[in-house]
């Protein structure tokens, strides 16, 4: 049976009962995950999933249904259920559904993939992190070392009334290690390349080879040993550099956020809240200084981020969007049919969805601030700095529910003094309101410097899905920030 006869099934039932437009999702994905825990196996799981989703209008108002038994019987059950639900949906609907017009296309795409992961086994894997993991713990002072790896494969076929038929497969591959140091009433962490798991990408196993994970352990374990040496983050209204996987966190909480158009327009509120950004300061708010340009691109060039695709889950290409172009907000991650709203005539391409029992919403791409035009390398930036503080690897974020007012901390801090990296600070963090910090950015490294970092945890909508985002960052310099110690360990 082929996925075209499953999708026939599907928008010939939904069709006839009246739906003025139906699209199917058929996902096969599959995952492996793994984690050590001083020397253990703290986890291991392997799971697959197969599925459809279907997504109808009827009288302009949605209806979504789903199952995982594609027998023709299940299949056309679950389109009649999703005109069901679209049916009782337009009786209560606020305003009519419109989507605007996108070509019906025919589409084979696959991701960028050297080694397909799961051709490595669990055996091998665990080999590699238990290395790592000794590493972590053959430094003196490190009491908790972790480590962990994932992988997933997401093959997906989308159908709709209008013609389009695109099947896209990528692959996903993260992993990180983590130290901890407890003394006496104070625990420290250092993370490696990144918190939160480490660093997720569009790519196959030879991610893990890049990662250099055991060549690293040993300097991340002696830096969370160290900083129970090292003196608090001192206080006050300073220079702030920061490390680019620092400023990617400071891009999706700040930035990436707030320009969803469904929070935007208050259709989506769970989790993150609404948005600070409304309407009337679309190409009117001067949202950072003239060197902050940020965009959401989806498309293979801009790199192998968690938020690249060929087309999106309504079947519309992706594209590249400037979001603020030399410090102007310019755009807003949009779908078909929230466009409109914003006087757009297409679709940006940013509607996912977690998975085949899910409804597509709207996501960050890969939302990244571009790098400098003229050369500067980390070491330059630093030797430009007359004093400050360098922050890297985030701890902690606290943003208000309109992405306005935050606090972020981040594992490790250094003093910059006459152009050099002085002494290590042990619990940094800084403050600040979204439009005042963008425009405090008075330098950025070039492109040498910039990584295009994975978020593989960003939740959204209810029930909860989890997507994979990117942004790419490089070192930049932030003028008069409040810096402080958020955490008042013992000094």
């Amino acid at each position: 049976m082929s996925m075209k006869q499953i999708s026939d099934w599907a928008l010939n039932t939904a069709t006839q009962r009246g739906a003025g437009y139906a699209d199917v999702r058929i996902v096969d994905d599959r995952h492996r995950s793994l984690a050590t825990k001083n020397g253990k196996v703290a986890h291991a799981d392997s799971s697959e999933s197969l599925g459809v989703g279907i997504r109808v209008l009827v009288n302009d108002a949605w209806g979504f249904a789903s199952t995982d038994d594609l027998s023709r019987e299940a299949v056309e059950r679950a389109a009649a259920q999703a005109v069901e639900i679209a049916r009782a949906s337009a009786r209560v609907k606020e305003q009519p559904v419109k989507l605007v017009p996108e070509p019906a296309v025919k589409v084979e795409w696959a991701g960028p993939c050297k080694i397909d992961p799961f051709t490595t086994s669990v055996e091998q894997n665990l080999d590699l992190l238990t290395k790592v993991d000794a590493e972590l713990l053959a430094v003196p002072g490190v009491t908790l070392a972790e480590t962990n790896l994932h992988f997933r494969r997401h093959e997906q076929w989308f159908y709709s009334s209008e013609g389009s038929d695109i099947h896209q497969t990528r692959y996903i591959s993260g992993a990180g290690l983590v130290a901890y140091s407890f003394q006496g009433t104070e625990i420290q962490k250092r993370s490696y390349p990144n918190s939160f798991g480490g660093q997720y990408q569009n790519k196959g196993y030879e991610l893990l080879d890049e990662l250099k994970l055991l060549e690293n352990a040993r300097r991340i374990g002696e830096q969370a040993v160290a900083l129970h040496k090292a003196e608090q983050c001192p206080q006050g209204t300073m220079t702030l550099v920061l490390d680019s996987s620092q400023l990617g966190l400071q891009i999706h909480e700040s930035i990436g956020h707030p320009i969803e158009l469904d929070r935007v327009l208050g259709m989506e509120a769970n989790f993150a809240g609404t948005s600070f950004l409304t309407l009337e300061k679309l190409r009117t708010l001067r949202y950072g200084s003239d060197i902050v340009n940020v965009v959401a691109d989806a498309t293979e060039q801009h790199g192998p981020g968690l938020g690249t695709f060929a087309y999106d889950d309504e079947g519309v290409a992706a594209q590249c969007t400037p979001i603020i172009t030399n410090g102007l907000f310019t755009g807003y991650i949009s779908s078909r049919e929230t466009a409109p709203a914003i006087g757009e005539t297409r679709s940006n391409g940013t509607m996912r969805a977690e998975g085949w029992n899910r409804i597509p919403l709207i996501r960050m791409t890969n939302i990244s601030i571009l790098p400098g035009e003229k050369p500067l390398s980390f070491e330059q930036l630093i030797a430009d700095t007359d004093s400050g503080i360098y922050m890297q690897t985030n701890r902690s974020w606290s943003i208000d529910d309109k992405r306005y007012n935050f606090q972020f901390g981040t594992e490790i801090g250094w003093e910059i003094k006459g152009g050099k990296l002085g002494r290590m600070f042990k619990n940094p963090s800084y403050s600040g309101i979204t439009t005042e910090f963008w425009n405090s950015m008075d330098a950025i490294c070039s492109r040498d410097h910039w990584t295009l970092w994975g978020t593989p945890n960003c939740g959204k909508g209810q029930p909860m899905q989890t997507m994979g985002t990117g942004h790419g960052a490089a070192p930049a310099r932030f003028r008069n920030i409040k810096i402080g110690t958020a955490y008042k360990g013992s000094s």
